[in-house]
């Protein structure tokens, strides 16, 4: 029997990845989306999830489990942790996009850097690297960089600019480090100028999106 997945976004920026995605690895699913794009600006101007954020996000879980879900995906990393809070409060499995990233991130290497373009996400993605590394035995060492400038670009719509920003310290990071973790999902539009690397670059948008098909597959 054909799946539903129900995607909460907090902006439209990364859904025609997902939806390709997801049409690609598992073209029989059925792909819905939440759209609350007043969650990360809010998120951003208090500097983390807010009482107000946390119970619209958990409202939205419950609607989409009552709407006929069989697995819900969490697109921002940046309400990364109200998603926690949400998984407690659904029978459904909720997935979010960067947790598998995060395993192998340190599964790959102990010098591991997190580039994102959003404050709001750099300390999310952080403690999910670190809780990861804590529960597969790994000791890891981070290296943070924020590139606020490239995130201004993308939501003007420059995308070109958001690239030549987060590739540049992307570049910086090779000879310092084991892996470099993408922090944001609309970075996989730098995929195509990336090109091969001397350290493995992660993309959250593909191995979150595995992850969910191989958990839909345990729901068969």
């Amino acid at each position: 029997m054909a799946k539903t997945v129900f995607i909460i976004h907090t902006n439209r920026l990364a859904g025609e990845d997902l939806m390709r995605l997801f049409a690609d690895m598992a073209p029989a699913v059925t792909v819905r989306n939440i759209i609350d794009d007043s969650m990360l600006p809010e998120v951003l101007a208090n500097g983390g999830v807010t009482q107000g954020v946390l119970q619209r996000y958990c409202t939205y879980a419950a609607q989409a489990e009552m709407a006929g879900a069989d697995l819900i995906f969490n697109q921002c990393s940046s309400v990364g942790e109200a998603a926690d809070i949400a998984r407690g409060m659904v029978t459904v499995p909720l997935v979010k996009i960067d947790e598998r990233m995060a395993e192998v991130a340190c599964n790959t290497g102990s010098r591991i850097a997190v580039v994102a373009t959003a404050s709001s996400t750099m300390g999310p993605t952080v403690r999910l690297i670190k809780s990861a590394a804590v529960r597969l035995g790994k000791e890891v060492t981070i290296t943070e960089v924020l590139c606020a400038d490239a995130f201004q670009r993308v939501i003007a719509g420059d995308k070109k600019g958001h690239n030549e920003i987060v590739l540049a310290a992307i570049h910086k990071l090779f000879d310092s480090v084991d892996v470099i973790v993408c922090a944001q999902g609309s970075m996989l539009a730098l995929q195509p100028e990336l090109g091969e690397t001397p350290v493995p670059v992660l993309m959250s948008p593909p191995i979150g999106i595995r992850h969910a098909v191989d958990v839909l597959a345990t729901l068969e």
